[in-house]
């Protein structure tokens, strides 16, 4: 049942065991996840006294906490900094690679926005690219979806980040070149139908007229549309991104299609691109972190998605995706640097804060194997932009 906690009792830092409500369905903040300045000076615009949860405050060192975020410094569980938070691993050779490939795409989303006429080998090369440091740095491509904060437009990130997450599962599934081409080339331009609906209802971030919402249901429509009769593509890379909203149920859109019937390549973005989503801050809400993205995918129980295209997928990355930044029984914090695919639970991580607090800058922390390990395991996932006290 849930208790009431008076808002008196919260400060800016404040954590909590359960998630904390507002009232019985309005999430204030999940579980762990620090209560931001923001959030109390809501709570008191609004009038409201009290907040209601299961849990227990576990954070009594917000105060230390928040003259860390202050300071503008990295904040670990406990309140104590962190120095060095890196969402790139600090290899300043891969963010460049990343960041290179957004901006690039965003380049040819402004010229398709504006309808211009586009090469299509200038997404030929920006595809090639892709995979080439996919198939050189797979595992530092994974982590930089959950750790990047790379300039250009939202919609060039997604794209980019779709297309790395796409071509992972492409590869545990052993497709051949030609079809990772496609599939590479389809996820980076599976949304470019958004690029022609207006601005405002993209960003809006209240409920969407029903109006509004068919315009959004058929840019599926217009990004086959613009990939086959603007760049060119034939309907392989095309299908990408008319079909990337079904659902494997037979309830998605634009035409509901169901099962087998979607193209393969097609199922593979759709899961791709809802992971990409879930971990991405959008402007109608927060992002989750990869773990609880993961979670919610393993729920999906054959509604959304193709079975096999989801096992391959959690084979890819693990129920604690590449990146991910985790809490140990013994208080250490460490960063996931590679995946078992046979043991998903018990990860190579890489410590970032030892059990005694001692500190690492980029990759200096001892690796630690939980196949190895076996007194510890992940007490539970940790939000790295409330590490960095973002």
């Amino acid at each position: 049942m849930k208790k009431r906690i008076a808002l008196d009792q919260i400060v800016p830092g404040s954590r909590f065991s359960e998630d904390v409500y507002i009232d019985d369905k309005s999430l204030l903040v999940p579980a762990g996840i620090a209560v931001k300045q923001k959030d109390v000076d809501v709570l008191k615009r609004w009038g409201i006294a009290f907040v209601l949860t299961e849990g227990e405050l576990i954070d009594e060192n917000a105060g230390r906490a928040e003259a860390a975020k202050a300071a503008g410094g990295p904040v670990a569980a406990g309140g104590t900094p962190i120095p060095g938070q890196q969402g790139f691993a600090g290899s300043r050779e891969l963010y460049r690679k990343y960041t290179d490939l957004v901006d690039r795409l965003a380049q040819v989303f402004d010229r398709i926005r504006k309808g211009e006429a586009i090469e299509p080998k200038t997404v030929d090369l920006i595809s090639q690219s892709l995979l080439q440091l996919v198939r050189d740095e797979r595992d530092a491509a994974i982590s930089a979806i959950l750790g990047s904060e790379s300039s250009g437009g939202d919609a060039a990130k997604s794209g980019v980040n779709t297309a790395i997450l796409a071509t992972v599962i492409g590869q545990t599934l052993k497709l051949p070149v030609y079809k990772l081409s496609y599939l590479a080339t389809g996820a980076l331009l599976h949304d470019v139908g958004m690029l022609r609906i207006p601005e405002s209802i993209v960003k809006k971030q209240g409920g969407l007229s029903e109006e509004e919402a068919q315009k959004i249901r058929a840019h599926p429509l217009l990004s086959y549309r613009i990939v086959t009769k603007e760049l060119f593509y034939p309907d392989d890379v095309g299908i990408i991104g008319l079909q990337h909203h079904e659902r494997w149920d037979g309830e998605g859109y634009p035409r509901k299609t169901s099962g087998a019937d979607i193209d393969a390549l097609a199922r593979v973005v759709s899961v791709a691109d809802a992971f990409e989503a879930m971990v991405s801050v959008k402007p109608y809400r927060n992002s989750m972190i990869g773990y609880a993205a993961m979670k919610t995918l393993l729920s999906d129980n054959s509604r959304r998605f193709d079975p096999e295209i989801l096992k391959a997928f959690i084979k890819s990355m693990g129920i604690y995706p590449l990146g991910s930044t985790v809490l140990l029984n013994n208080a250490a914090i460490a960063r996931v640097v590679e995946t078992h695919p046979d043991a998903p639970l018990r990860p190579k991580l890489k410590l970032i804060v030892d059990e005694f607090g001692n500190h690492f800058e980029g990759d200096r922390g001892e690796t630690v194997d939980l196949i190895a390990e076996k007194t510890l395991f992940i007490a539970r996932a940790l939000d790295p932009k409330e590490l960095a006290g973002s």
